[in-house]
């Protein structure tokens, strides 16, 4: 008995070395397939992200029906070879129903069902152009994906079908020792239904990285939307972080994080002044990250808050997207979470406490779960779980029982 378990065990080994082998040999047939036959890619590359998702969306709003969308997204794109310092890019991106479309994707009138902001549409999602040739800096024009810092305030929002993007010309330098200059101008924003906003936002973001210490950042942005429509999203901030990571030694560790912002009005909002603080403290320990943290967007109960309106909602704002909209007196978000890494799979769990601005009123809980597996370095794998539950103070100001829940499946070369 004992022989034949060994026997089945090396058995199964060799399976899984032969599809390994067998899968490298594939993704690197189509690997070079996409660089036109060359390793180096002297003639350019394509860029391919396929990405399926199930999303079913269920409140305790009584005018609501559930909602079940079934989508796929594809975004396909071009790369350049680098000729004397410049690069080029152009990508399409688009986001087709497939099965069930029960939803409010925002455009199609579907009005009865809860909302999944993911509309079936079509657009060209970047072309820019790219200089390199001046050392350590490098400047690009055109309409582009932005990530800064953590994305709190300007960035992509990948997590949605169709992503963000904006025409801008960007210029980021790293000329001076441990330190990062990010400046631009961004003169037009397509948002995540595929709608495009007209706006004038210079832009700086410069950080100074300590060895073994941590980053210290300071940014301003000031955006001033030109559609009377979005006249109240304007604003100036100015705020700093710093986060860093300790590590004690092979098991122990520690992961800290602090910012403030001070925003005010600009260009045609209302006058009006606003606080913004995150705090995170956290540890790592056998392949556990354990985080305790407080995030809190300041309101005045004037129908005018602390506004990230091209920042990520759902990162930040919980995964069941109650608070994509910030209640009048602003919100305090207690939250703790645990990140683990198991076989390849990666599993994080998040508690949530939300609350106003100054905890008096409290607007309920939630609890987000999400499983990631990515194999053979281009295909993954997500399952995805997010629970609000109203507390009276929230139901009062139109904050239901929420419950979501995705599957998806992608493949990026």
């Amino acid at each position: 008995m004992l022989i034949i378990k060994k026997e089945l065990a090396v058995s199964v080994l060799a399976i899984v070395s032969t599809t390994t082998v067998m899968a490298d040999d594939f993704n690197k047939s189509i690997e070079r397939a996409l660089k036109f036959g060359q390793d180096d890619a002297k003639y350019g590359q394509i860029k391919l992200d396929l990405r399926y998702r199930y999303d079913n969306t269920d409140s305790a709003n009584p005018k609501k029906e559930v909602a079940n969308a079934s989508t796929l997204r594809l975004r396909l794109g071009y790369l350049t070879p680098i000729f004397n310092g410049f690069q080029a890019y152009a990508e399409f991106q688009g986001n087709q129903d497939i099965g069930v479309n029960s939803y409010d994707s925002r455009m199609n009138g579907k009005t009865q069902y809860e909302q999944i902001a993911d509309p079936q549409q079509n657009e060209l999602n970047q072309l820019w152009v790219s200089y390199k040739g001046i050392p350590n800096t490098e400047a690009k024009l055109g309409r582009q994906a932005i990530q800064i810092d953590n994305e709190r305030f300007i960035g992509a929002s990948a997590w949605r079908q169709l992503e963000r993007t904006y025409d801008a010309f960007l210029l980021n330098n790293t000329s001076l020792p441990n330190t990062s200059v990010i400046l631009g101008y961004i003169n037009k924003d397509q948002n995540t239904d595929s709608t495009i906003q007209s706006l004038q936002l210079p832009l700086a973001n410069i950080s100074y990285n300590f060895d073994n210490f941590g980053k210290l950042t300071g940014y301003s942005y000031f955006m001033d939307f030109r559609d009377p429509a979005l006249y109240q999203a304007s604003n100036q901030t100015y705020g700093v972080s710093f986060e860093g990571a300790r590590k004690l030694n092979d098991t122990f560790g520690f992961v800290y994080r602090t910012e403030y912002a001070y925003q005010s009005n600009y260009g045609q909002s209302i006058p009006y002044q606003a606080d913004y603080y995150h705090i995170i403290g956290g540890f790592s320990a056998y392949g556990f990250i354990v985080k305790g943290a407080m995030e809190q967007l300041g309101g005045k109960g004037l129908n005018k808050t602390f506004d990230t309106p091209l920042g990520l909602v759902h990162k930040f704002s919980g995964w069941a997207d109650v608070f994509v909209i910030t209640p009048n007196d602003g919100y305090r978000d207690v939250y703790a979470s645990v990140e683990k890494e198991l076989m390849g799979i990666k599993l994080i769990g998040f508690y949530r406490d939300w609350s106003d601005d100054s905890s008096k009123k409290h607007y309920g809980d939630e609890w987000d779960f999400m499983i990631t597996k990515e194999f053979f370095k281009h295909y993954n794998l997500m399952a995805k779980y997010a629970y609000f539950n109203a507390d009276t103070e929230g139901s009062a100001i139109g904050k239901y029982d929420t419950q979501k829940i995705w599957l998806g499946a992608g493949i990026v070369f």
